[in-house]
């Protein structure tokens, strides 16, 4: 219901143009955009599928410092990281990839810092370790016009095409682990086939 309002708002409020919806792979992934504000989750998540829920993180120190937001963030898919340098506590690489791992979406600022209108700040490696690990294509996300945002100004949020990994090294592994087995199965199935109907010799 929330998603639902927020993006009835933000269409009525301002000018938005959204391009590449058909860009956006299926779950899970990650969703990477640039940061210009606080508010620019409410631009990106309600123009993509509704479900699986979209998470995306907030600093723990500044946006749950009360108990209300503490009890409501949760419930619309914020969660809290204490980020030091600019990247995430252990706490938030869990929960990012237990998301990943059951099916889900994680909107992620690779930024770590609003840029504020400017060019792209460089990004944090954090992005690629978490794609590369958890397996996920990311889907990239650029937004313009919130880091000047007032009523019925233009927004554009353009989706572009996925960033698939490549399989990382532990995957070759297990796939020759898998060929082995399936390879000792069918020796083991084969010998089974050849001594049926034989009797031991006394």
């Amino acid at each position: 219901m929330i998603r639902r309002i927020v993006r009835w708002l933000v269409l009525h409020l301002f000018r938005i143009t959204v391009a590449g919806l058909e860009n956006i792979p299926s779950p899970p992934y990650i969703i990477a955009a640039n940061h210009q504000a606080w508010f620019d989750p409410a631009f990106i998540i309600p123009f993509f599928p509704e479900a699986p829920m979209i998470y995306t993180m907030a600093k723990r120190e500044t946006v749950f410092n009360r108990a209300w937001k503490r009890r409501l963030l949760p419930l619309i898919g914020v969660f809290p990281i204490s980020p030091h340098r600019g990247e995430l506590d252990e706490a938030g690489l869990r929960t990012v990839y237990q998301i990943l791992e059951r099916g889900g979406v994680v909107l992620i600022f690779p930024e770590g810092r609003y840029s504020r209108g400017r060019g792209l700040r460089p990004l944090k490696v954090g992005i690629g370790h978490f794609s590369l690990q958890a397996g996920v294509p990311i889907s990239p996300v650029a937004v313009r016009g919130t880091d000047v945002l007032r009523p019925f100004s233009r927004v554009d949020v353009t989706i572009g095409p996925p960033v698939r990994p490549d399989p990382p090294a532990w995957w070759s592994v297990g796939q020759k682990v898998a060929q082995v087995v399936d390879n000792v199965q069918r020796a083991i199935t084969t010998g089974l086939q050849r001594t049926r109907g034989r009797r031991p010799k006394s």
